[in-house]
């Protein structure tokens, strides 16, 4: 085959080419730190890097799910903590005015406390994370407890957030179990008992009241245990998902980050080759009609 000048030039400058592209590639990853910067460059690695960012973005939006979640059963147990508390001082101040030694003043002081509790038991039941109300069902925007208006919380209904993918959690309690109107009418019975006078207040009286206020405190009780199971459902699936976002992440690097060292190492090399072309296309120009004349 007979080989003309301008084919050499032809070869020499697609080479040449060839080699200036290979360079820009390993230049562009080793600034970019990527593999592809088009998906033209790889389909493959383009398309599962989608899946894999997908993947990723599901497990972003359940870690900020979790964050709800640990703020409404934290929000919600330290309110059934501190109501337990109150009940328990208000069952204390009934022991106490149960023995018919105390006299009409002493009961009337119990009687104050009782109402203070009373209000600090309001207070709980509205507790608000944010702008929603805890204790109020589905109803987050309504006040559960009212006593102006007489109305107390009725909706049973449970709040849930997807904390992977297709598992919902419930993580409210539901208000009507624990600040129930019953409750309230509880203490209220307690506030009038120590309202009569020391002839009509007798400790029996008293006394009897002891078992709704372990009827409720007990609730309560039942509602943190309840509500603690969960809290520890959602801690171990949380440390799940934080492994998957681990994977997830490393899978991610694996399929689209460069090896920096080894795509180095190709860039020098590269790098030397280019020069080499570069030196030998010279020398194949250079010659021309008088250099082979002579």
């Amino acid at each position: 085959m007979r080989v003309t000048q301008s084919m050499l030039s032809s070869n020499m400058l697609k080479n040449l080419t060839s080699s200036l592209e290979r360079l820009d590639t390993l230049n562009t990853q080793v600034a970019t730190q990527k593999k592809i910067n088009r998906p033209s460059d790889d389909p493959v690695i383009a398309m599962k890097g989608i899946a894999y960012r997908r993947s990723l973005v599901e497990v972003e939006q359940f870690r900020r799910n979790f964050g709800e979640a640990y703020n409404w059963v934290e929000n919600s147990d330290s309110s059934l903590d501190k109501a337990s508390l109150a009940l328990q001082r208000v069952r204390e101040l009934v022991v106490q005015t149960s023995n018919d030694t105390y006299n009409a003043e002493q009961r009337q002081s119990a009687k104050a406390e009782i109402e203070q509790l009373k209000e600090h038991l309001v207070e709980l039941a509205n507790t608000k994370f944010g702008d929603k109300y805890l204790f109020n069902g589905t109803e987050t925007l309504n006040k559960p407890v009212d006593l102006e208006a007489n109305t107390f919380s009725e909706n049973n209904n449970a709040v849930e957030l997807e904390l992977s993918k297709g598992v919902y959690i419930q993580v409210n309690v539901s208000g009507a179990d624990v600040f129930s109107r019953d409750l309230f009418n509880t203490v209220d019975d307690v506030i009038a008992e120590l309202s009569k006078n020391k002839e009509s207040t007798s400790g029996e009286n008293l006394s009897n009241l002891l078992n709704n206020l372990d009827g409720k405190m007990t609730n309560i009780t039942n509602a943190r245990a309840a509500i603690g199971a969960r809290y520890n459902r959602i801690e171990l699936m949380d440390s799940r998902l934080a492994e998957q976002e681990v994977v997830a992440s490393r899978i991610l690097s694996e399929n689209e980050d460069i090896d920096f060292e080894k795509v180095v190492t190709e860039l020098t090399v590269q790098e030397t080759v280019h020069k080499a072309a570069l030196s030998v296309s010279s020398r194949i120009i250079q010659p021309t009609l008088m250099d082979y004349l002579r």
